[in-house]
């Protein structure tokens, strides 16, 4: 079997409020999710979605941020888009010869299940190459409304479970 390769498929356009930041190195991402914590705690925000929505828009946000510095890098730039029905995360970075890979038959201890967690919660993803950009996206539902056109329903099967390894047993 040859690598599993994230969905390839152009970053939808979604109407809503646009936040957008540049990440300039890893301990960015700590103070940009702050920030973007602080954004959804606006009553706006909070009050048109759930607590757990809201939890895990802050986990897709720092694995898809991690990733592009990680695995991207460049001039690395992340955009939310809020909308009444949830949000759209597109991280892009100046890799776009290295699309996501979702890590398959490795030890969960090792780390990289990352994008297993983005596909969980989220209900579309993917990622498009632009002229010299790669972006990676997700939308997230709000908790409260299905996203139109998808019923609230995911797409679990498009990315590989992941799997563990065989551990031998004496």
């Amino acid at each position: 079997m040859g690598q599993e390769t994230w969905p390839r498929t152009p970053v939808p356009s979604v109407a809503g409020d646009v936040w957008h930041w540049q990440l300039e190195a890893m301990h960015v991402v700590s103070r940009v999710r702050a920030d973007l914590r602080a954004r959804i705690a606006h009553p706006s925000v909070s009050t048109s979605s759930t607590e757990d929505a809201r939890d895990g828009l802050l986990l897709v946000f720092e694995e898809l941020a991690s990733n592009a510095l990680r695995h991207g890098g460049g001039d690395v730039r992340a955009l939310v888009v809020a909308s009444p029905a949830g949000w759209l995360l597109d991280l892009s970075d100046e890799a776009p010869d290295r699309p996501p890979v979702p890590a398959v038959d490795r030890d969960p201890s090792l780390g990289g299940m990352g994008l297993h967690l983005v596909a969980q919660l989220s209900v579309d993803y993917g990622w498009e190459e632009r002229p010299g950009r790669k972006h990676v996206w997700a939308r997230l539902p709000s908790g409260l409304q299905p996203i139109e056109g998808l019923g609230g329903q995911g797409f679990g099967g498009q990315v590989p479970e992941p799997r563990a390894p065989e551990i031998p047993r004496d």
